[in-house]
């Protein structure tokens, strides 16, 4: 099993973009368990992978509850640099 921050980034090489609800929607059923598996700490390494160049955000919207919600993607150069150093 890889650890989480290393999912939550293969997660965006297979898709074509995703917001952190998303993510979890995804990885719940293996990292479900998992203490860091928080809204807070996905926001948190979504927003490490931005910074770092891997993702950009694309679009935000409101949810149903009114919360804002932002959505993320590999890049070209993103995705082949996530692909390069966290294998399957």
């Amino acid at each position: 099993m890889k650890p989480l921050n290393y999912a939550i980034l293969k997660y965006f090489a297979t898709v074509e973009e995703a917001s952190a609800d998303d993510v979890m929607e995804a990885l719940k059923g293996e990292y479900g368990h998992f203490k860091a598996f928080k809204k807070p700490a996905v926001i948190e390494a979504l927003m490490t992978a931005v910074t770092n160049g891997l993702l950009e955000e694309t679009r935000y919207d409101l949810d149903e509850e009114g919360e804002l919600r932002v959505f993320y993607h590999a890049h070209e150069e993103g995705a082949a640099t996530i692909n390069k150093y966290i294998k399957d």
